[in-house]
């Protein structure tokens, strides 16, 4: 009797912390698309399920931009209000944010239009007035108590409800896009509390944002959507494509960016990118970003705070100071990886690693307290920098724009460049304190058991430094026009500087310098800020941060984040160059025991489960007998155990003396003999093989480009030894004397 005629629930998945097997799942993908096919012409109702297999991929991406940008709104609105309650309440209305309730306000200004009677700061509510130094003091303590309050109710929640919804998410993203499973990592217990978190995290003033973490919550509403189209549930190499375009989506609701959203996915999270997955992440982008403009959380019809728009042309020669801003965010993006790697490392292998929520609420204190004093520390760092891109107007009331003679416009109606008043000079010294203060406290925060980006803590950081250069510059172009680098295109009262580009400028360098982004980090700078003709200052920037930065370390912040893990990540970037042989990583080596293999026909069903209970190996090879070691195939420990475990279930006689059959005909069975047990439709008869000759690289590429779980090694037709992704990961990591037990995972 052959029970496999049936499937079985369970043969052909996978166990937690395993990769899948990509040739094996796009076959199983293929033979059910040809079935439809065939049947879709025996009829009509065969033809509409026909269509509307070829339909649900859109229909899914329809689900993913709609879920995705209604929490990307719902994430931005509430963590606008939660982050003016650390200041103060509106009594018109406690659900209105410092903006709104001004906004409806009848006696306000438009020079003091952040100042109305209806908002009041605490020190107002407490003691009724907001002169003094004990109403300073009533501020500040109630400022810090609201960041320990929410920073401690975001990591209550993650440690109790859904540890896996801490951090960024992208590295572990990464990772299963090349095909890992983590479950639980992209459930719904996870996406509930990292929505609900994120709000509370970015609200406490912690130095970090919610970008990266948005790309995780998409990728969460791709995964738990999956589950009702019976395409995508069962086919884990399907599933991996949706959530790419979910990456997709997250980026283009984190930055107002769909088409930055898709060159991200696919420059930076995708392992495996068809030209259909581009298509389906284009238009989940375009549909959470028309979800997110619908709701516009803002109230200004954009999609993010800091949207700017620059008038003013560079010219050739600030190419050198933007190329200085790509020479500082290459700096910093390595010193950040390294610093920030060494911090994480001693956390995972010290003490502090058992104390989550100590950390966290030591490092808010530390924050809201150093914070409070520096206007510009004090709010948001998404509003922080929507101000260093600002480009002074005629009424901006920044200390930013205080400018003497600030109200001569040119013929234009332009602002010249002009000296600096007194205001410039107090910012510029805030801003480097604000400078410093980001730097060392980013890289405490990154990493922590919170939901935590770094995009906009590396952007502020950029923007900062760019900022204080724009400023020099245009001072130094004032004060000095008649140089030669000057006179020939910046005349005496020319609008010639802008430092709200330097800003920008540098946000891209120091994004670029941490994440070695380039192509889809120009796209998504011009995406927000509208400012085509800087796409050249942009991209020398992006490139000069990512040349710095390779220079002094070749990982990015999430493939740094991936090894620290030690994840079974495969780098498709770099290159394999040591001259080794299959031979020389395969198991057993020499002198090993040999390797665990089963035959095809006299292994009773108590050998072959004495076998699994002795070993860990995620899969066996099936032999025609030990003495000729000829390979039949390969068949995966979780489908043997679910398959035996069946038959004595469902299969009269079958009992441990029962022989297991991995041919195609079994012989007859002798009377008062128990029955035997054929598995040949759980054996892969086509495993991937090499020989003991072939060149390491080529056994790595092969492992990339077809994402094999392992490959068999044979020598003139004899099985000799196994390759697993994991012994590549150690062979590579020992050619980098890296330590090759970091890889913990297959």
């Amino acid at each position: 009797m052959d029970f496999l005629e049936e499937p079985i629930p369970g043969v052909g998945t996978y166990d937690d912390f395993n990769t899948i097997d990509w040739v094996r799942e796009k076959s199983r993908d293929r033979d059910r698309h040809r079935e439809i096919t065939n049947k879709s012409k025996e009829s009509t109702w065969a033809l509409i399920h026909s269509v509307s297999d070829a339909f649900s991929g859109w229909l899914l991406m329809l689900l993913i931009g709609l879920l995705s940008g209604s929490l990307a709104g719902l994430i931005d609105i509430s963590a606008h209000w939660m982050t003016d309650l650390k200041e103060g309440i509106c009594t018109s209305g406690i659900w209105f944010n410092h903006e709104h309730c001004c906004w409806n306000s009848n006696h306000v200004t438009f020079e003091n239009r952040d100042k109305c009677p209806e908002w009041n700061s605490w020190s107002q509510l407490i003691i009724s007035t907001n002169e003094g130094a004990f109403a300073y003091i009533v501020n500040y303590f109630m400022y810090v108590l609201w960041a320990l309050l929410f920073a401690f109710l975001a990591v209550s929640l993650v440690k109790v409800f859904a540890p896996y919804a801490c951090g960024s998410g992208i590295p572990e993203i990464k990772t299963i896009l090349s095909g890992f499973i983590i479950r639980g990592y992209l459930g719904k217990w996870t996406l509930m509390i990292k929505t609900i978190t994120l709000v509370l995290a970015v609200s406490s003033g912690l130095s970090l944002g919610k970008e990266g973490p948005l790309v995780h919550v998409a990728c969460c509403c791709g995964n738990i959507l999956c589950h009702c189209f019976n395409k995508y549930r069962k086919n884990e190499a399907k599933r991996r494509e949706v959530l790419s375009a979910a990456a997709a989506a997250g980026v283009s609701v984190a930055f107002g960016a769909p088409i930055g959203g898709v060159l991200f996915s696919l420059e930076e999270v995708s392992y495996y990118f068809p030209l259909k997955t581009l298509w389906r992440s284009f238009f989940a982008a375009l549909v959470a970003a028309f979800t997110l403009r619908s709701i516009n959380p803002f109230g200004n019809s954009r999609l993010v705070l800091f949207y700017v728009e620059f008038h003013t042309p560079w010219h050739l020669f600030e190419l050198v100071p933007f190329i200085m801003l790509g020479i500082f965010g290459g700096l910093w993006g390595a010193l950040f990886i390294r610093t920030n790697i060494a911090w994480c490392r001693k956390r995972k292998t010290t003490q502090l690693g058992k104390y989550p929520v100590v950390e966290v609420l030591v490092v808010t204190a530390i924050t809201a307290i150093l914070a409070f004093p520096n206007e510009y520390t004090r709010v948001s760092t998404s509003e922080l920098i929507s101000e260093l891109f600002n480009d002074c107007g005629l009424l901006d009331s920044s200390k930013l724009c205080d400018y003497k003679n600030r109200f001569n416009t040119s013929k234009a109606g332009e602002l010249p460049d002009r000296p600096a008043g007194e205001g410039v000079y107090s910012a510029m010294w805030q801003l480097a304190l604000t400078l410093i203060l980001k730097i060392v406290i980013t890289i405490f925060t990154f990493g922590m058991k919170i939901p935590s980006g770094l995009f906009i803590p590396s952007m502020a950081v950029g923007a900062i430094a760019g900022r204080l250069l724009g400023v020099g510059m245009e001072q130094l172009a004032y004060y000095h026009h008649d140089w030669a680098i000057f006179n020939s295109w910046c005349s005496q009262g020319a609008d010639c500087i802008t430092p709200g580009l330097y800003a920008m400028v540098g946000a891209a360098a120091c994004l670029g310098g941490v994440t070695r982004m380039t192509v889809s980090l120009v796209v998504i700078m011009f995406e927000l800020t509208g400012g085509l003709e800087y796409i050249v200052p942009l991209m020398a920037a992006a490139m000069t941060s990512k040349w710095v930065a390779d220079a002094l370390g070749r990982e990015g912040i999430y493939d740094a984040h991936i090894r620290l893990n030690g994840y079974p990540f495969l780098e498709a970037k770099e290159e394999f160059a040591h001259k080794t042989l299959a031979m020389d990583v395969m198991k057993p080596r020499r002198n090993d025991p040999l390797l665990t293999v089963l035959t095809q026909d006299s292994m009773t069903v108590e050998d072959v489960e004495t076998i699994i209970s002795e070993t860990t190996y995620s899969g066996f090879p099936v032999v025609v007998s030990r003495e000729s070691q000829r390979l039949v195939g390969f068949v995966l420990r979780r489908d043997l155990i679910i398959s035996i475990e069946n038959a004595r279930k469902k299969q009269d006689g079958v009992v441990s003396t029962s022989i297991i059959y991995f041919t195609e005909h079994s012989p007859p069975v002798p009377p008062y003999t128990p029955p035997t047990l054929k598995l040949r439709n759980i054996l892969d008869l086509s495993p991937f093989t090499v020989t003991d000759l072939t060149p390491m690289e080529i056994v790595v590429d092969i492992f990339r480009k077809l994402g094999l779980r392992q490959c068999l090694v044979t020598h003139n037709g004899r099985l000799l030894g196994i390759i697993t992704k994991k012994d590549v990961l150690k062979h590579i990591a020992q050619m980098a004397n890296q330590d090759p037990d970091s890889i913990l995972f297959n």
